[in-house]
């Protein structure tokens, strides 16, 4: 048995999860646990130029690969975190968060302790799936184990764990402890499924709207597509179903042509989806009857929607059993596809009308970017068209973004991406708004070498915003213009390869050219130039 202090315990705890990367900023506050990292060397420590982050890289790096963890001072650092704690909150993302506390003779005292806050486990708990605080050195290890317990177990989220300085820096005894699983998820009664399966075989046009908690069921969603079933798509479960897929009405679930055709369904299935408001006009996109729905989570049910039948259960275990049942004793409508079909492109005509000259460029980006390749995007007016729906999705988790709505996260996310797969291309869309939140991390993504291209819409300001002033506000136009940097210079400063596009006819050459180059690069869309993108907001019911 060896003696070694609480940080070096913890990392060797995380050795044990097979953490690859750990985000941060290091601070006196948490060098214990740092120089822990530093000195094993087992784990990538990626030096994030702010705290809030650290924490998306994290997120977006759970997405994609292994569990995702980030270090953060105490105070400021731990409070600098919680906007990118809350969207790892409502992506169910499980990653851990470590921050650092003032000495436990100091804790709740109000002395003015340096980096000390009021009540750093409230504003944690308020924005984790759990928080804990370690009292003792000895508790340290075993609260580890519980913080990445809870974390992957379903619903999952984002935990905290709140470390006293002087509880790093303490010697503990060494006793390896293996590694622990999240809870496993409720399962559904043959009887359930009998009766699941009955409703589905007296439908001639039902629809299966799949959303995140649904991923890792590909399979099972294309046998029942393959019997006949629409799948139509949340962004976020874009490509369980691939793009190109007969019966997938992707994600235009706010298309007219699709609405119409949702009106002439019997039957939606709803499987591992909050149906959240920018999805569902607010709530008010009418939803085919019977109205059922899988989620593990109880309290998913009645949320949003009036639920016919609720099933409390695993998306992959309930579809898989479902087709089993509906296999060779079930068949839909044998005009559906036509319809599905004639949505289908009609949404999507429409949508490259809309969009204009920048239809060239996702078709530009699907052109270039390999296969395997992930697609990153922040909140901005490309992303919000054809980032989220023109551009074809043929795999899951290929199109990462915010599910809270807040800008400013995508390069931190792109950054994350490339760290968890390093040796897949990621394409990163950025908005300058957005952008100015976190420009930082444009240091952390060139220090860093990332094998990521930047996408920069340089549109001066926040686009959306004057499309939603546009409609909403008489065209009353306040508040939205930015002054921006120039990016070239700003590329160019940091050693980046950089091209400026000003036409449409540009797009291919120049995505062609910084896809194929190995490392970070950086692209601005220039579009006053380019020309227009026609965005109102997310669809949603009259409220000015």
């Amino acid at each position: 048995m060896s003696t070694i202090t609480v940080g070096e315990a913890i990392a060797r705890t995380l050795e044990a999860y097979a953490v690859t990367a750990v985000y941060g900023v290091i601070s006196i506050h948490n060098l214990p646990i740092a120089d822990a990292l530093g000195r094993r060397d087992r784990i990538r420590f990626v030096p994030a130029r702010g705290e809030a982050g650290s924490v998306t890289m994290a997120d977006a790096h759970t997405r994609v690969g292994s569990i995702g963890v980030a270090l953060t001072s105490t105070g400021a650092g731990a409070g600098n975190a919680v906007g990118a704690m809350l969207e790892a909150m409502n992506a169910g993302t499980p990653l851990l968060h470590i921050t650092g506390q003032v000495e436990k003779d100091y804790l709740d005292r109000d002395a003015g302790f340096i980096h000390e806050t009021r009540d750093q486990m409230g504003f944690l708990s308020a924005c984790s799936k759990s928080a804990y605080r370690v009292c003792t050195p000895e508790q340290a290890v075993p609260l580890l184990h519980r913080a990445l317990q809870d974390a992957l177990t379903a619903p999952c989220g984002p935990v905290s764990l709140e470390i006293p300085i002087d509880i790093q820096a303490a010697k503990i005894d060494w006793v390896e402890t293996a590694p622990v699983q999240g809870r496993p998820n409720p399962v559904l009664t043959d009887y359930q499924l009998d009766q699941l399966a009955d409703k589905l075989q007296t439908a001639r046009r039902p629809v299966l709207w799949v959303g995140g908690g649904a991923l890792g069921a590909e399979t099972e969603v294309r046998r029942l597509a393959d019997l006949g079933v629409a799948v139509l798509s949340t962004t976020h479960g874009r490509g369980i179903l691939p793009d190109s897929h007969p019966r997938s009405l992707r994600a235009f679930h706010n298309a007219e042509s699709v609405e119409a055709l949702l009106a002439d369904c019997d039957l939606m299935l709803v499987a591992g989806s909050r149906l959240r408001s920018n999805e569902t006009r607010t709530y008010s996109l009418t939803l085919p009857r019977p109205l059922l729905q899988i989620d593990l989570n109880p309290a998913a049910h009645q949320r949003n929607y009036r639920i016919d039948d609720f099933y409390c259960g695993d998306c992959r275990d309930t579809l898989r059993r479902l087709a089993d049942r509906l296999e060779g004793r079930w068949q839909a409508d044998p005009t559906f596809d036509a319809a599905i079909a004639t949505a289908v492109q009609s949404a999507e005509e429409a949508l490259r009308t809309q969009v204009g000259a920048y239809a060239q460029l996702s078709d530009a980006v699907h052109k270039h970017l390999p296969a395997d390749g992930l697609f990153v995007r922040d909140i901005t007016v490309s992303g919000s068209t054809w980032g989220s729906r023109l551009l074809p999705a043929e795999k899951p988790l290929g199109n990462i973004h915010s599910l809270a709505g807040a800008i400013g996260l995508g390069l931190s996310m792109g950054i994350g991406c490339a760290v968890a797969q390093p040796k897949k291309k990621v394409v990163t869309l950025v908005g300058d708004g957005g952008l100015a939140l976190g420009l930082g991390e444009l240091a952390t993504m060139a220090q860093e070498n990332l094998d990521m291209v930047l996408l920069v819409m340089n549109d001066g300001g926040y686009g959306v915003m004057r499309g939603i002033q546009n409609k909403y506000f008489e065209g009353r136009q306040y508040f939205n213009e930015l002054h921006t940097p120039d990016f070239q210079t700003l590329a160019q400063s940091m050693a980046l390869p950089h091209w400026k596009v000003t036409h449409a006819d540009q797009f291919d050459a120049v995505l062609a050219q910084a896809v194929q180059l190995d490392g970070p690069a950086l692209v601005e869309v220039d579009m006053h130039s380019v020309g227009e993108l026609k965005f109102s907001g997310p669809p949603q019911k009259k409220l000015y």
